[in-house]
């Protein structure tokens, strides 16, 4: 469960938005991931505390599993789910005013491994939630794609944006999830076009804290995992790489807002842009530990190596829909450590 703290600063940032959910049903995909839980964690806290009468039905694979990782929300009167597979489900009865399609294999093993799957499941995912959209009459719908669609990051851009016209190479195959995303948003756009509703566009970046996962390829999760095991903290490559880092509260306050007040068919990025190395984010890690944890750098620098970077421009979020970095990354790092710290 969430501190309270944390959902109050959401609600606190979104009050004014949540009366056009009222009475309403809303469908979520991906609501038992990282991103989801953030949403139906809020959603819930703003139900509850605002008389929304609302109510949502979440996509998911894996119910049993989500009933022991969050049961306060598995029980939640406002909140049931429905079990399927993003690429096939079978479309439920009624009319829902919005949609939020957060359902994605972000899995880099998987993009390695197996990247037909992959670009299958965003692509053939996000067309038939948008076919859905169109067939429950949803008058808004918010995609959550990624950075991955701009391809690598220019060395010399120091922050990248929307407008930026670059892309992954087509003809790699790791290139399957950025690839997939910048489909899934050409699709979004067909159907509003065609249909007539809003489609919305969240290019999401790096984030920090509870329920992300410590033990897959998020440098800041595994960092946070070496440092609750006593360390060393690893850092697989040179350190260099230079990435930014939001607190999954403003997260949430930011997905929330771009599904209400999001200009359709434009997308924002969403993301600190604060830019820091991988080594400067080890460091900030090792700060939440009273006893000394090292660092262990295990790749040497290239000196020929042109510096990696992925770290958004967010002059458009904070320009037209007035979104910033509330929480700091060093405070998002303490809540996080005290959500994973044993008890």
């Amino acid at each position: 469960m969430l501190d309270s703290r944390d959902l109050d600063h959401i609600l606190k940032h979104t009050r004014p938005l949540w009366d056009e959910l009222r009475g309403g049903r809303i469908f979520i995909t991906g609501g038992t991931g990282f991103f989801g839980c953030w949403l139906l964690e809020s959603f819930a806290w703003a139900n509850d505390r605002l008389g929304l009468d609302a109510s949502a039905l979440v996509l998911t694979r894996h119910l049993d599993a989500f009933r022991k990782k969050a049961p306060h929300l598995a029980i939640h009167p406002a909140i049931q789910f429905l079990e399927g597979d993003i690429r096939s489900f079978d479309f439920p009865n009624g009319s829902f005013s919005h949609i939020i399609h957060a359902a994605t294999e972000s899995s880099a093993k998987l993009n390695d491994e197996a990247p037909l799957t992959m670009f299958d499941t965003i692509v053939e995912g996000t067309h038939h939630t948008l076919e859905f959209a169109r067939c429950c009459a949803a008058q808004k719908f918010l995609l959550t794609s990624s950075g991955a669609v701009y391809g690598k990051q220019p060395p010399e851009m120091t922050h990248i944006l929307e407008d930026y016209p670059g892309g992954p190479d087509p003809t790699d195959p790791r290139s399957a999830y950025g690839e997939g995303k910048r489909a899934a948003e050409t699709l979004c756009a067909l159907y509003a076009r065609q249909y007539g509703f809003e489609t919305k566009i969240a290019r999401c970046f790096a984030f920090v804290g509870p329920y992300l996962p410590l033990d897959i390829h998020f440098a800041i999760g595994n960092f946070i995992r070496d440092g609750l095991r006593g360390g060393p903290i690893i850092i697989k490559g040179d350190g260099t790489p230079r990435r930014s880092y939001l607190y999954a509260a403003d997260l949430a306050i930011w997905l929330w807002t771009i599904l209400f007040k999001g200009q359709s068919g434009r997308p924002y990025n969403v993301g600190s842009d604060e830019s820091l190395s991988i080594t400067e984010v080890a460091h900030r890690v090792t700060e939440q530990f009273s006893g000394e944890i090292k660092i262990e750098i295990r790749g040497m620098p290239d000196p020929h190596k042109q510096l990696e970077r992925y770290v958004p421009d967010i002059q458009r979020v904070r320009n037209e829909l007035n979104l910033q970095p509330w929480i700091s990354l060093q405070e998002g790092i303490d809540r996080s450590f005290r959500y994973f710290k044993p008890v």
